[in-house]
């Protein structure tokens, strides 16, 4: 239907895709799901890798460093805009990172974060369909829907995921100097904070948990956005 948002275009075009492939293997469709909601809300004390994370400002918990992604299959090495990137290297990036394609939605570990980019003091788009290959028929666990800036962490399997590991989903280089092209350069910075707390130690390290508000700054002091978010308003979105 021509006004279906593209959320659910691509989650019919999944559905087709699982139903033929797995015989009626379903999903959820975003709504409460009980005891996978309780056990995700609480961040994970163990990476992906099994690494024991640590504690950062305002209870972020930081895992492993991620290597550097300008060597990832369509790595964006640009300034903004940045696109979704979710053509033909997304599924590359995917197991060069060792995360596997999905075809639906997983919903073991199911939580969101809000994500805000600024660059030079302005808004830059989260792009919708990050992580998703609608043609191809399959999602990452790490993905976004609308151009919202909502991030869906939806893992079939439980453990833990770091912003690196979304970034590196996105193939948009992220480290502790550069986002994209843009690295750090007299007083020009790459900022970051979670839930209105400074993290100053490597942002691929930082631990998704459920409802963080991340917001990633690149600029002079003065161009931090004021009010810098604090919060995001998860229930109107309806998560």
């Amino acid at each position: 239907m021509a006004a279906m948002s593209s959320r659910y275009r691509v989650r019919a075009t999944l559905l087709a895709v699982a139903l033929a492939l797995l015989a009626g293997c379903g999903g959820s469709d975003g709504e409460d799901d009980g005891e996978d909601d309780g056990a995700a809300t609480t961040p994970p004390t163990q990476t992906a890798a099994g690494t024991t994370t640590t504690a950062a400002g305002g209870g972020v918990q930081l895992g492993p460093a991620f290597d550097s992604m300008s060597a990832l299959p369509g790595a964006l090495k640009t300034v903004p805009p940045w696109a979704a990137n979710n053509g033909s290297s997304l599924q590359l990036r995917l197991r060069e990172i060792g995360l596997q394609p999905l075809r639906e939605e997983g919903q073991v570990v199911h939580i969101h974060q809000h994500l805000d980019l600024y660059v030079d003091g302005e808004k830059v788009t989260v792009p919708a369909q990050i992580g998703i290959d609608a043609d191809g028929g399959f999602i990452s666990d790490l993905h976004t829907h609308e151009t919202d800036g909502i991030l869906h962490v939806e893992s079939p399997t439980q453990r833990s995921f770091t912003l690196g590991q979304f970034f590196a989903v996105w193939g948009l280089p992220l480290s502790a100097e550069c986002i994209g092209s843009l690295c750090d350069e007299g007083d020009r910075q790459r900022r970051v904070w979670v839930n209105g707390e400074e993290v100053t130690a490597d942002p691929t390290r930082i631990v998704l948990a459920e409802h963080q508000e991340i917001v990633i700054a690149y600029g002079s002091r003065e161009q931090v956005p004021d009010p810098l978010p604090q919060t995001f308003d998860f229930g109107a979105a309806g998560l």
